[in-house]
């Protein structure tokens, strides 16, 4: 879940970016609570008399994946560049390919001008990361 993309003749690391254990297990709290909501209205709407098990069965959903793909998700990498961001295996986007840097959560979404997306996510500072990569963009090399 690393970069494996080789560097360019002349090609410099600027900064790595790393998610946030924190960050994950915060992020998934809430979607865990809200799915816990959900169930449970769902299973209201319905009339079911046993409300409660929407809240057991949304945490129990939300729970089996955070813990099946933590090791995963802890392990991406992205590396930017004074040319491009280098994603987890041969993921590569030229800063000049970048039409818009924007947040979702705790993660930053990259979008190229051909319409191509990529999450860095759990980023324990997303705005910073945004930032990062929008002054990259500017002085960019083609």
């Amino acid at each position: 879940m690393t970069p494996t993309t080789p560097l360019a003749e002349g090609e410099v690391v600027l900064h790595s970016f790393h998610p946030d254990r924190a960050t994950y297990w915060r992020d998934h709290a809430w979607l865990a609570a809200a799915a816990m909501a959900i169930g449970m209205a769902i299973l209201w709407v319905m009339g079911n008399p046993h409300v409660w098990t929407g809240a057991v069965g949304g945490l129990a959903a939300v729970a089996v994946r955070a813990f099946y793909v933590a090791s995963d998700e802890m392990q991406a990498r992205w590396d930017l560049t004074d040319r491009r961001l280098l994603g987890p295996q041969t993921r590569a986007v030229l800063l000049t390919d970048i039409a818009r840097v924007r947040t979702l959560g705790s993660a930053v979404q990259i979008v190229t001008r051909s319409g191509d997306k990529h999450l860095l996510k759990y980023q324990p500072d997303r705005d910073a990361t945004r930032q990062r990569i929008q002054t990259a963009m500017t002085g960019a090399r083609p």
